[in-house]
């Protein structure tokens, strides 16, 4: 009886011990990790979190650039912006723009990871050759797609034997910009890709085979399933930075609207109304409300995944 109420005893302490020493553990890990993440910390503090308050502040201003004094408004530059017609063809450019550049990226992403995958000779070269566009800088990227759509002297209207002047008629700029997009930025989604598809077992393939499935059977029942995540991040990632365009739409265009505004995105607007009009309140009040939408668009997102991986399980 003594011996197991001595045990008895002891366990507690011994529990109690362990949770004391774990607990200390965590402590001093904190402590100096803490150390480590602090520059960080303090320079996403100063870059992020400050501009975001003080944009957001500023929104219930009418503050300019010019200096002057500022007064609050309250939420009359929302409720101008609401009613601004430039806020929502601006919006509508930049959700065209995302609705053309997300699925055809995707695809494309997803065919060049496909050959580069199953060439078997000079491999690297075919990597290279679909990723190193991504490298460029974006004004690199417009500035030579601007030359190439060019009427007089651009290839793109010589190889297609067509006439027509894509970055001055506004049927065709955004199509323009599109397609600079389209082979500047896929060279990011093809490398997920590319990744993703040398991480599915080979045995699975092999399986299929010896079973009669043939390529297409076997893209279809083993390669996209496998790759449901990783197109899910292509497209959130896609999605956001498509609805931010702005360096291609304006070097292209000569840092111009484009033609009658078609090229004109939110992005764009806000800067014209922030440092050519020199509105910081009313273009702080525009930004907010974009800000509102990424985030919106990445929450859904994220609901849309837990979702899906509470429905599969």
């Amino acid at each position: 009886m003594t011996t197991t109420d001595a045990r008895t005893v002891v366990a507690p302490v011994r529990a109690r011990t362990a949770t004391g020493t774990a607990t200390v553990r965590r402590r001093q890990g904190f402590q100096h990790g803490g150390w480590f993440v602090a520059p960080f910390l303090v320079l996403f503090a100063l870059f992020v979190v400050w501009p975001l308050l003080r944009g957001v502040h500023l929104s219930f201003t009418d503050a300019n650039i010019s200096g002057d004094a500022t007064h609050f408004i309250g939420l009359d530059n929302y409720r101008e912006a609401f009613d601004d017609p430039l806020v929502w063809e601006s919006l509508g450019h930049s959700a065209y723009f995302t609705l053309l550049v997300v699925p055809c990226i995707t695809v494309l992403a997803f065919l060049l990871a496909m050959l580069a995958h199953h060439i078997e000779r000079v491999t690297w070269l075919w990597r290279l050759c679909f990723f190193a566009p991504f490298l460029l800088p974006s004004t690199v990227a417009a500035n030579l797609w601007q030359w190439l759509f060019n009427p007089g002297t651009g290839m793109v209207n010589h190889v297609f034997g067509i006439e027509t002047a894509w970055l001055n008629d506004k049927s065709y700029a955004m199509l323009a910009v599109v397609i600079c997009t389209l082979w500047w930025t896929v060279g990011f989604s093809f490398l997920l890709y590319l990744a993703a598809l040398q991480g599915i077992p080979a045995h699975l393939y092999e399986a299929a085979e010896l079973d009669g499935a043939n390529a297409w059977h076997r893209t279809v029942r083993i390669t996209l399933p496998m790759l449901r995540h990783i197109t899910g991040l292509v497209l959130a990632l896609q999605v956001l930075a498509s609805l931010q365009v702005f360096d291609q739409a304006v070097v292209m265009t000569d840092f111009l609207p484009g033609p009658e505004g078609s090229t004109r995105t939110f992005v764009q607007y806000t800067l014209e109304e922030g440092f050519t009009s020199y509105r910081v309140g009313y273009a702080s009040a525009i930004s907010v409300i974009f800000f509102v939408i990424i985030a919106a668009v990445a929450l859904a997102r994220m609901w849309l995944l837990r979702n899906r991986e509470e429905g599969g399980r």
